[in-house]
C-alpha cells in the first residue's frame, strides 16, 4: 500500500509534465495576405501596426489588406492557412534553437506555387514575404507572418 502511495504522486506528475511539454511544443501561425504599390493613398488601418516593417521591406507607398487567417501547428507537423483571393500557404513547422520556430512555406495560387521558402519565426515578429504581381500596375502581393 505503501509502494502505491509514493508512485501514484510520481506518476501524476510524470503525466503533468509530459502534458505540459507536449502543449509547449505547438506554434500559432498568422498570415496576411496584403497588395502593395506606389499608387499614392492611404494604406489599410488594419495594417497599422505593420507598415513600417512593410516600407522598410517592400519599399512601397500603399499597402492593402486582402485576406488572411491562422493556424496552430504541433511542432513537428503540416498544415494549411488559405488567404482569400484563391491563395493558400502550405507550412510545415520544425524545431528550432532559441525562441523561434522554423517554418517551411509553400504559397500557392491555385495549383500554381508561387514560392518555396524557409524561415525562423520568432514570437510577435513579422516576417514578410514579398509575392508576384497582381496583374495591376506595379502592384504585388505580399504576406505578412506571425508567430504567437
Amino acid at each position: 500500500m505503501k509502494t502505491i502511495r509514493i508512485l501514484l504522486p510520481l506518476l501524476l506528475c510524470t503525466f503533468g509534465f509530459a502534458a505540459h511539454a507536449q502543449a509547449a511544443e505547438q506554434t500559432s501561425v498568422q498570415a496576411i495576405l496584403i497588395t502593395a504599390s506606389n499608387e499614392p493613398g492611404r494604406s489599410d488601418p488594419r495594417l497599422a501596426s505593420y507598415e513600417p516593417t512593410l516600407r522598410r521591406i517592400l519599399r512601397f507607398t500603399s499597402y492593402r489588406y486582402v485576406g488572411g487567417g491562422s493556424t496552430t501547428l504541433a511542432i513537428p507537423s503540416d498544415g494549411s492557412i488559405s488567404l482569400g483571393n484563391g491563395q493558400q500557404l502550405q507550412l510545415s513547422a520544425e524545431a528550432s534553437q532559441g525562441r523561434g520556430v522554423r517554418i517551411r512555406v509553400e504559397w500557392k495560387q491555385g495549383r500554381r506555387t508561387l514560392m518555396e521558402t524557409g524561415l525562423s519565426l520568432s514570437p510577435g515578429v513579422p516576417a514578410v514575404l514579398g509575392g508576384p504581381g497582381t496583374g495591376n500596375g506595379d502592384e504585388v502581393y505580399a504576406v505578412i507572418l506571425v508567430g504567437r
